[in-house]
């Protein structure tokens, strides 16, 4: 029998969140590596997903708190979707995905994990990647390390766009 192994998981499983907006540009003090944030621009920014649904699962999000697609600039509209879209080219340059599921879940009852912060989810997806755990276990599968996906993912943004100053 072999071991599934995802210890950033168990935050998640005990309910424990952070204290902080974890899409706001102060955020807790902590690296961008340890935040997972991948590019800092002028309106938004690109993170890691700390609880992936699939490996490379990114959320792009404005730097402005908002809660809500009718309270967004029109800037921040066009900078969310050029790079949804510069997310995409890099997930398939590096990672060579089947698809994505690309969305946002707006209030609790969507399923918003951060109801107050309006943030895309750009989910890579494979063709075989889901499997029983999820249905008889409420577990995925993640099979690289959180760590080791922003190292092989970071080189890229920073050819991208590199982390601007906010």
């Amino acid at each position: 029998m072999q071991n599934l192994w995802a210890p950033w998981r168990i935050d998640y499983i005990l309910g424990k969140r952070e204290p902080y907006c974890i899409f706001c540009p102060e955020g807790d003090g902590h690296s961008d590596e340890e935040r997972l944030i991948l590019h800092r621009g002028e309106r938004i920014m690109v993170m890691m997903n700390k609880y992936p649904y699939n490996n490379g699962h990114l959320l792009v999000a404005p730097w402005r708190h908002v809660a809500a697609v009718e309270e967004l600039e029109a800037d921040e509209m066009l900078h969310l979707m050029q790079w949804i879209q510069t997310c995409i080219v890099i997930l398939k340059k590096v990672m060579h995905p089947e698809g994505f599921n690309v969305g946002l879940n707006l209030g609790t009852v969507a399923g918003a994990g951060v109801k107050d912060h309006l943030h895309f989810h750009v989910v890579p997806r494979w063709n075989g990647d889901t499997n029983f755990l999820p249905v008889l276990a409420d577990i995925r599968s993640i099979p690289e390390h959180l760590k080791a996906t922003y190292e092989k993912l970071l080189p890229h943004f920073l050819k991208e766009g590199g982390h601007e100053t906010v």
